[in-house]
């Protein structure tokens, strides 16, 4: 196969990775419901309480980037049903669409980070070192959608590299559900901070690998080499978050 080939990843198995089950329908179907919950869930309660406390607008880039995001994730799900109605020949005319808006993501994104992190200097929640999940979210994204399109082709590497670069770049909303939580229990330092800012993502991601060891007793190349870029970025946003050098850069980044 051409993904195999790509990554280097041959398969143990003598037999091909079947590139559709029925199930897989609902499967791809719950996850992105499930994206959506995350972060309808994290954003929401906070965007309601920033209202509530009458606090300053947010900057305009703020509304820009969620309109972005949001319109990714409606683009998402546009062309999962899509494929369940079975009108691919859209989904593949659609999907020009998605490159433009992926690249105006990786523009977007850390342009936002960047001026709320000026935004928020001098107070509590200012934490400039953090842009290095930032920006490594969309280093991360770049790269997995990138695979996406360029294995558009062959579906069953193509949904699920779109699937796992989702996911990575909803981290922001599953850490506002979950990381207080998860924080309490694990308390700070290098791997607690990888647990608070991406476990309930990871615990997503890996779902993805379960369900084709149980459908087709292997998981495809193209997850595992993504699965293998996701954890690398994971670890170099913590270690770069943790390490002094960093701090001057990052106050740098944002003019200070």
């Amino acid at each position: 196969m051409a993904i195999e080939a790509a990554t280097g990843l041959a398969p143990k198995q003598a037999w091909p990775f079947a590139p559709y089950r029925k199930s897989d329908r609902n499967f791809f179907l719950t996850y992105v419901v499930l994206l959506w919950l995350g972060i309808l869930g994290g954003f929401v309660p906070e965007i309601v309480s920033h209202i509530a406390q009458h606090k300053p607008p947010f900057p305009l880039i703020v509304h820009v980037h969620a309109i972005v995001f949001f319109g990714w994730l409606t683009l998402l799900t546009t062309q999962v049903l899509l494929i369940r109605r079975k009108r691919p020949d859209l989904h593949r005319t659609l999907g020009t669409a998605a490159i433009g808006l992926a690249a105006l993501m990786v523009v977007v994104g850390p342009a936002t980070a960047i001026v709320m992190q000026r935004y928020h200097w001098g107070t509590p929640e200012s934490d400039p070192p953090f842009l290095a999940i930032q920006l490594t979210d969309i280093i991360a994204f770049a790269g997995l959608a990138a695979a996406a399109f360029a294995f558009r082709n062959e579906s069953s590497a193509h949904k699920r590299l779109i699937l796992l670069a989702t996911l990575y770049i909803s981290d922001a909303g599953f850490a506002r559900l979950f990381g207080d939580g998860v924080h309490g229990l694990v308390g700070d330092g290098f791997w607690p901070f990888l647990a608070e800012a991406y476990l309930a993502n990871d615990v997503l991601a890996v779902g993805i690998g379960v369900y084709d060891v149980i459908t087709r007793k292997r998981m495809h190349p193209a997850y595992v080499a993504g699965m293998a870029w996701t954890f690398a970025l994971q670890l170099t946003a913590s270690a770069l978050y943790h390490a002094p050098v960093w701090k001057p850069i990052a106050l740098a980044l944002i003019g200070h």
